[in-house]
């Protein structure tokens, strides 16, 4: 090994994604101050290489020049070189992220970026061929060419990476008024314009799920009776569920697909992607009990605890696209292959169904799917393919297996975890709440010290400050297990969490939650925002956390902060409505928050109540279950409300109006659905 300012510093770390590059040639070190301090030191300009270890082109570009020996040696003599875990560091590669789109280039993995010793960015792309191709040039090139200019023209650098920052730097949006119903209602209609007719999702290539996209499209068509949008959340799902992106034997979905029909994915399967599928797949199935739903619904959570659940309980993040060094190796199959497992009246039918063929569907192999098929068969058929897939699902097994990023996120498990326990409560498996519940545990256990969360955990070592989407969405976690189990446990802690956000990550001179905590240093701003990215921003999710704390306490700070923080973003939202979804979405739990009250007699129980709430979608509802002598807030349009004539009775309140008392199971859906529709007038 080489003195300790030049060797390669990555194999003391933790994360999968850069203990991939621990070998390399490249003498990398970690982000932190030690970096940063040393590239101060030697004056040489920073090369910031952010990616994941599930990202394809990662590995494209780390196997043609992080571990090329001529490529490495450019690398050293002219950057102090640092390796950046997107997934471990969020808000790092979300400043970066950030600069290259002021840069007018379009993002993705691998991130690379030319940073000053100080840490401010100047100039950056994402992959780079060691070779000149793709109308892109060669690595090598781009690094002679950058370190000459950083060289010879410092002022060019100094005005490029002064303009950056200040472009980086948060700033209020053009002020509007908040969101209203009519807005709503027409956004619901128009969003549908850019929704493909045929396959779902939006129009183009590639496909993304845009769950929080399609989530707006079917609280908004629940709340104004809007069918079209209804139909067009159900026609993506049927697309995905059958598609390509699918893992039809193993179950779990993949990030996205290069083509406009849900058939060919980059294969990785990421934790958030299926969290969010999950929820927005299981409030379909309340109000449709289709069972290509329930099916995928089942599979998917199966795939959960078998292959992401860590020991302890908690969720990994992700599985990668590779195996063998192969992009998809270990899902496609051959005909022939599928003709060795099943006998030939099975192989017939499957092949029949899963659209696999002599040539292949994809490069020559067969990405099963179902897209020729999307209505599922009668029972016995289907009886029929699901042992097939258990006897190719065994043999797939054979096989070497993609890598596994074990490293356990808080905010990814957060998502999980509160949609892992809707969907228990949903079709009545306490097993997956039960499961919910033990990777919250986890996180608390592992990834909190005095009250603090940290990012990301492994190997016994949690590490990297949180960011606020990791209190955002475990917050959700805890609201979701509070209104599940009845635990006051739960309540307890997510107002801690809030108590925790507002000390460290609140804007007081804007509104609205910074990305970082006012104690992390490492970063030169602290990113403030609330549109959509892959996961939900953390903005729009703590308006609907602040909105159901405030129905569970009565307090009025939580409904002031969450209008506050909605009334402060609603400019940016009125400027891009698509990128801002999420917030949209949000916007209706402020407008009309939704709140199921069953009131128990002493003697008696409300848990056939609770149960006929599988019968409908009320997405962001807060149901509590209180004695008939407790007392629910003032402010509470429940207030005073009381059991009917000694039964179980309950109260479904939507904004300030409740409907009247329902005692019979069977009668609670016509309530809620009757309670949450609005006609804008």
């Amino acid at each position: 090994m080489t003195d300790s300012t030049s060797h390669n510093r990555l194999g003391e770390e933790t994360s999968p994604y850069l203990l991939q590059h621990r070998d390399n040639p490249v003498h990398w070190w970690a982000w932190g101050d030690d970096a940063l301090a040393h590239a101060k030191e030697t004056g040489k300009p920073i090369l910031l290489s952010v990616g994941y270890a599930a990202c394809h082109w990662c590995h494209v570009m780390a196997h043609e020049s992080f571990e090329d020996d001529e490529v490495a040696a450019v690398m050293n003599e002219l950057f102090v070189n640092i390796k950046v875990d997107r997934e471990e560091r969020p808000d790092v590669d979300s400043v970066y992220m950030s600069a290259l789109h002021q840069l007018g280039e379009q993002g993705g993995w691998p991130l690379t970026m030319f940073l000053t010793p100080d840490g401010e960015p100047f100039w950056g792309g994402t992959y780079f061929p060691k070779e000149p191709r793709f109308g892109r040039p060669g690595f090598t090139h781009v690094l002679r060419e950058i370190a000459r200019i950083y060289s010879e023209e410092p002022d060019k650098i100094r005005k490029n990476a002064e303009a950056l920052k200040e472009r980086l730097q948060p700033a209020a949006p053009r002020q509007a008024g908040a969101p209203n119903e009519p807005l709503l209602e027409d956004l619901s209609t128009r969003f549908l314009q850019a929704v493909d007719p045929d396959n779902g999702g939006l129009q183009g290539a590639p496909k993304f799920p845009q769950t929080q996209f399609f989530s707006f499209l079917w609280r908004t068509g629940l709340r104004y009776g809007n069918k079209q949008s209804q139909t067009a959340v159900q026609l993506t799902l049927n697309h995905i569920a059958q598609g390509g992106i699918y893992d039809h034997l193993g179950g779990g979905f993949a990030r996205y697909t290069v083509d406009d029909k849900w058939l060919v994915p980059h294969f990785e399967k990421m934790l958030y992607d299926n969290a969010l599928l999950l929820d927005l797949m299981t409030e379909a199935w309340r109000e449709t009990k289709a069972p290509l739903y329930a099916a995928r619904i089942a599979e998917t959570v199966a795939w959960l605890t078998r292959e992401m659940t860590v020991e302890g309980g908690g969720f990994a993040a992700s599985l990668d696209a590779d195996s063998e060094g192969e992009e998809g190796k270990f899902y496609v199959w051959r005909k022939d292959e599928i003709e060795e497992v099943l006998e030939p009246e099975e192989a017939a039918l499957f092949c029949g169904v899963y659209d696999v063929r002599a040539g292949g569907n994809w490069e020559g192999k067969t990405i099963l799917n179902r897209l020729d098929t999307i209505e599922l068969m009668d029972d016995g058929t289907e009886a029929k393919l699901a042992e097939m897939r258990a006897k190719l699902f065994a043999k797939r097994a054979e096989r070497i297996r993609p890598g596994f990023d074990d490293k356990v996120l808080a905010d990814w498990n957060g998502l999980m975890i509160a949609s892992l326990a809707r969907a228990g409560e949903a079709f009545g498996k306490d097993d997956w709440i039960e499961a919910a519940a033990r990777a919250f545990d986890f996180v608390c256990e592992h990834m909190e010290i005095d009250g603090r969360l940290l990012h990301a955990y492994r190997e016994g070592k949690a590490k990297a400050p949180a960011a606020a989407a990791d209190y955002a969405n475990m917050i959700g976690a805890a609201l979701a297990l509070a209104s599940i189990t009845d635990d006051g446990q739960y309540l307890d802690k997510a107002k801690g969490w809030v108590e925790v956000l507002d000390r460290h990550y609140w804007a007081d001179e804007m509104a609205g939650y910074y990305f970082a905590a006012d104690d992390t240093t490492d970063l030169i701003v602290r990113p403030l925002n609330a549109h959509d990215d892959a996961t939900p921003n953390a903005n729009p999710t703590m308006i609907e956390n602040l909105m159901a704390l405030y129905l569970w306490t009565g307090e009025e700070r939580y409904r002031e902060r969450a209008e506050t923080i909605l009334n402060f973003f609603s400019g940016a939202a009125a400027q891009n409505a698509v990128a801002h979804a999420g917030l949209l979405t949000a916007s209706l739990d402020v407008m009309a928050p939704a709140h199921v009250v069953l009131v128990a007699p002493e003697d008696g129980d409300a848990e056939a109540l609770r149960n006929a709430l599988r019968e409908v979608s009320l997405p962001g509802a807060v149901v509590q279950v209180v004695g008939e002598n407790a007392s629910l807030p003032e402010s509470s349009p429940a207030h005073g409300k009381t059991a009917v004539d000694g039964k179980p009775t309950a109260y479904v309140c939507v904004g300030p109006l409740c409907s009247p008392p329902v005692t019979a199971p069977e009668k609670l859906a016509e309530a809620i659905k009757a309670a949450r529709e609005v006609r804008p007038v």
